[in-house]
């Protein structure tokens, strides 16, 4: 396949992967028989393109299953990023949605209709259902009716979208004056009618939107580009041999690198972020725009929204669980031992995820089990990421022999956690049970949860879980935190 076929291809394969016709499937699996029908290329093309995104981590295999993998939301956030709408006006959007106690969307236009790229709903039993990343006509809401007709003050949908649902919007102007985004108030037919959210919520809607017009106003900083390291795709090349789609794995990274400046790139600037050559770069760029991914405005590249029909909206709803529940399925394939992800729950580690292991003795622990934290060794790996008089107003009591209680010991364990990166513990919770964890951290560095894996005193010494589990255990955590970076997930 010629380069830009590749790509293509690529990216054709991509679509199939993550449509939804269900529209609100969130494990959807496919095959690759199901790709090859549905785009119509050759198997071994199919193949090889899925080998390279899994390789990527886009897609993740599960068997014969193939399902969108977190990382790909990286090309969502490219657009995200480069269309610099979503973190200057989301904090005024959130803010009106807890003013006036009413979902409140921002969507841009993409061809026939709105995508939405911010929504700050209401929790109810009849609440809005869309999501970043969803696409809806035009013609048929209140942001798209305000962006068709950006003339106007604002628009309303009266149950146009769906029966029971009505919103106001108004749309967001950029400094020249053109309308770049709509932000609308919807609500429920058991709340408003048409007529009175439009009262309710239409003065309020119009100075956050003056603000969010100002906010725009403000020049963006432009933070220099470092240059690439040397092409990351040759490496995999080598390793991988024919199976791995060089010009794919280029195509995806110079999609990225677009989103990491508002406004996107120049040629140049796109050739220095990735470490490609120009004529490499070029290519990408040629047929991204083709496909509707990519736009050229003054010599300068952006994404468009249309990207994020590649799983974002899918992918964004994906709950704490299902982000770290593969990896440790993974985790107890590797180590043949129970492994489990907790959080700090006041002074106890609460189990959000667990995966055990099959054998005559197991550790008998269901998710939503919680334990003291100060005995355990997820505890201690959360307990080393908060402040001291956290742990100072714990009274650890005994619940073995091996239970340390006394505060200045507990105190030292604690640190010794945070500066090895790990604890173990011996015992103290249970005669007979030994756990090694390691943190795991969200989209700001913060520890978020710990993931362990526990076992009988009798299978392994400390220095087995030193010496075998420890690796694999920090690398699960990695994965796990990088598909956080990701997916909006919190425990």
């Amino acid at each position: 396949m010629e380069p830009a076929g590749t790509l293509e291809r690529g990216l054709a394969v991509l679509r199939a992967l993550t449509a939804d016709p269900a529209g609100r499937s969130r494990s959807a699996r496919v095959r690759a028989t199901d790709l090859v029908r549905a785009t119509g290329l050759a198997r071994s093309t199919v193949d090889r393109v899925l080998a390279t995104l899994v390789h990527l981590g886009h897609v993740r295999a599960e068997g014969r299953d193939l399902l969108p993998a977190p990382r790909l939301m990286e090309l969502g956030e490219a657009y995200l990023a480069c269309g610099g709408l979503r973190d200057p006006l989301a904090p005024p959007a959130e803010r009106l949605a807890e003013e006036l106690d009413e979902s409140v969307s921002l969507a841009v236009a993409d061809g026939d209709g709105v995508r939405f790229i911010g929504q700050f709903t209401r929790r109810r039993t009849m609440s809005v259902a869309f999501r970043v990343g969803d696409l809806l006509p035009a013609d048929r809401c209140a942001a798209g009716l305000a962006l068709r007709d950006p003339a106007a003050p604002w628009a309303e949908d009266d149950q146009l979208i769906e029966p029971g649902l009505v919103a106001v919007a108004v749309p967001v102007r950029d400094p020249r004056g053109q309308a770049v985004c709509a932000v609308s108030v919807v609500s429920h037919t058991s709340r408003h009618t048409a007529a009175s959210l439009r009262d309710y919520a239409l003065p309020r809607l119009r100075e956050t939107v003056a603000a969010m017009e100002a906010a725009l106003a403000e020049p963006a900083s432009r933070p220099p580009l470092a240059p690439a390291p040397a092409d990351f795709s040759r490496a995999a090349k080598d390793e991988l041999g024919s199976g791995y789609l060089q010009s794919l794995a280029r195509g995806l990274a110079v999609l990225v690198a677009l989103g990491s400046a508002r406004g996107g790139l120049s040629l140049a600037d796109a050739a220095k972020a990735t470490g490609l050559p120009r004529a490499t770069v070029r290519r990408s760029l040629q047929v991204l725009a083709r496909l509707g991914y990519v736009t050229c405005d003054d010599s300068r590249f952006a994404v468009l929204p249309k990207v994020m029909e590649l799983g974002y909206a899918a992918l964004s709803e994906r709950t704490f669980g299902e982000v770290v529940q593969p990896h440790l399925a993974d985790l107890v394939a590797r180590v043949h031992e129970s492994a489990s992800v907790g959080v700090l729950s006041g002074d106890d580690v609460l189990y959000v995820a667990r995966v055990p292991t099959v054998s005559i003795m197991t550790v008998n622990i269901t998710v939503g089990t919680r334990f003291p934290a100060y005995a355990t060794s997820m505890g201690r790996v959360l307990l080393a990421d908060q402040p001291e008089e956290r742990l100072a107003a714990i009274a650890p009591e005994p619940l073995t022999r091996h239970t340390i209680t006394a505060p200045d010991r507990l105190r030292a364990a604690v640190r010794q956690a945070a500066e090895d990166g790990y604890a173990l513990v011996d015992q103290e919770l249970e005669e007979g049970v030994r756990s090694i964890a390691v943190p795991v951290r969200g989209r700001d560095g913060r520890v978020v949860a710990a993931v362990n894996v526990a076992t009988h005193a009798g299978r392994a010494t400390r220095a087995d879980l030193l010496r075998d589990v420890l690796p694999a255990l920090a690398e699960t955590a990695a994965r796990m935190s990088a598909d956080l970076r990701h997916v909006p997930a919190t425990p």
